[in-house]
């Protein structure tokens, strides 16, 4: 008695010991990488010269809303629900944080419980044969009646009876994570799941910078359309009037013959440019789930090109780093490359588990909660690696050669980020510069055209100079609209490099679970 209770007390101080020592995490430590934020970038908010400015301010993540047009606002706040792109990538970012929870259970005890039944026979040509069972004789009774070892009781006898076998009961074990690869292995999948997050947060903004440029580009050609449409009723009646002119004699064919060609060549562009509208109608649809022609009540009506806001804030500098998914996700993937390799040393130590199973075994089921036909099983194991040709060491240096090009991988998401942002102001700013040229050279076009048509009516100049004009209004016109559209796509283009557009409250439905 004495005995079993010094060992009994022996185990658990082996157990409390192994608790105390598994405090200890082998592996680095995740240290969030310190980034220089250039601030001669946000400098050049100072030196632009274009009407609408990027000014540092407090960035307004609901970025598509400076356009100030109900319709894209109704199609952006519906986007994040409907985008199937965006419902794929909610889709992984659950699978991760499946995983996450499957990794974090590799911290906790298994148990597990079991009934079983069998019918059982030994074979006297087998090890029964060692107790000298004879395989020629058999007992008419079942053990599981009156032999209690289902076999004969006595060597020498012969036959070995059949007989019932119950059992109920549950296993347990538990492997102490005494160097912290376990912790380290939910710390990784956690900062897995973050990444996946990101994942999702990225794929949401460009979906919502995609819909921002189709809605921009659909409008952008139903005021082409309308500029073409304008142009075709000026040559039109420009043909009328060559027609008059040489009905009373003053010109020849020549002019109709013109006129006619200018008028068949603006009629050729409208097609184009209704098919186009249907068309981005349609990429609209798709990226709403809506099917072809679902949208066309909606946005089927002309509209002009959204106007820009008086100014565009950006945000400050320090928090284009904590803003950007691609960021933030590379960082989440360089925290879980880190924790990887304290997974990967782990695997130097040795592992200790407590293992223990507990049940009833009986050979007749009344007896089976009997406390006579209780059986457990206690006692910790250990495993200590000693050769395994080279693989822990492999894993070791291939998990810090993955460190390092995370790293590298962050460094360079980070320089990147800082030349969109960059990129995106001087090109913000010069389209704006040369949209204000174009209407400049649109209101010297119709100038001119006004002048050529009145010196036409009164026969000082011909046709074909009169042609020439109405060429260069409509050139101009289409040029100073697709200008427009390329200023509202370059803030879109800004609004996307400083990363927002993801933090809405309606940006995850699937954030709680």
């Amino acid at each position: 008695m004495n005995a079993n209770h010094f060992s009994f007390r022996t185990l658990v101080l082996e157990i409390l010991a192994c608790l105390v020592m598994a405090g200890c995490t082998v592996g680095p430590d995740f240290e969030r990488p310190t980034t220089s934020t250039p601030a001669q970038v946000f400098d050049r908010t100072h030196a632009a010269q274009a009407s609408s400015k990027a000014v540092e301010a407090g960035f307004n993540s609901d970025w598509w809303t400076l356009f100030n047009d109900p319709t894209l606002n109704a199609l952006e706040q519906h986007l994040a629900d409907a985008n199937l792109d965006v419902a794929a990538a909610s889709a992984r970012l659950r699978q991760s944080r499946a995983e996450q929870r499957v990794a974090g259970a590799a911290e906790y005890p298994t148990l597990d419980g079991a009934v079983s039944y069998n019918r059982e026979r030994g074979s006297p040509n087998g090890i029964l044969g060692l107790l000298g069972v004879s395989p020629t004789e058999t007992r008419s009774q079942s053990a599981s009646g009156g032999t209690p070892l289902g076999v004969a009781p006595l060597p020498g006898s012969k036959g070995s009876p059949a007989y019932n076998l119950y059992q109920a009961g549950f296993d347990a074990s538990w492997e102490i994570d005494i160097w912290g690869g376990v912790r380290r292995g939910v710390e990784a999948a956690s900062a897995m799941t973050d990444a996946s997050c990101e994942d999702r947060n990225a794929v949401l903004l460009s979906a919502r910078a995609e819909l921002a440029r189709d809605y921009i580009e659909l409008r952008d050609t139903q005021s082409l359309l309308r500029i073409a449409k304008q142009n075709l009723e000026i040559a039109r009646d420009t043909t009328k009037l060559t027609q008059i002119r040489v009905h009373e004699g003053v010109t020849t064919d020549l002019d109709v013959a013109n006129a006619s060609a200018q008028v068949a060549s603006i009629e050729s562009l409208i097609p184009t440019l209704e098919s186009r509208c249907e068309t981005t109608i349609n990429a609209i649809g798709v990226l709403l789930a809506e099917e072809p022609g679902a949208l066309q009540q909606t946005l089927g009506e002309p509209h002009d090109v959204p106007e820009l806001p008086a100014q565009v804030p950006i945000g400050f500098p320090s928090e284009l780093v904590q803003r950007r998914p691609d960021i933030r996700k590379a960082e989440a993937q360089l925290h879980a490359a880190t924790a990887s390799i304290g997974m990967a040393k782990a695997d130097f130590y040795p592992r200790i588990s407590l293992n223990g199973s507990s049940g009833f075994q009986s050979l007749q089921l009344s007896n089976l909660a009997n406390w006579a036909s209780g059986q457990f099983v206690v006692g910790p194991s250990i495993t200590i690696p000693i050769f395994e040709g080279g693989r822990l060491k492999g894993t070791l240096h291939l998990r810090e050669a993955q460190q390092q090009e995370a790293a590298i991988v962050y460094k360079h998401t980070v320089l990147e980020a800082w030349r969109e942002v960059d990129d995106a102001l001087v090109v913000y700013d010069a389209e704006q510069l040369r949209r204000d040229r174009l209407t400049a050279v649109v209101a010297l076009n119709q100038r001119a055209l006004s002048v050529a048509q009145q010196r036409y009516k009164a026969g000082a100049v011909d046709y074909l100079d009169v042609l020439n004009v109405q060429k260069q209004l409509l050139e101009g016109q289409s040029n100073l609209e697709q200008s427009k559209t390329a200023a509202a796509a370059n803030l879109i283009t800004l609004c996307k490099a400083l990363g927002g557009g993801w933090e809405s409250a309606y940006a995850d439905p699937y954030i709680s679970e």
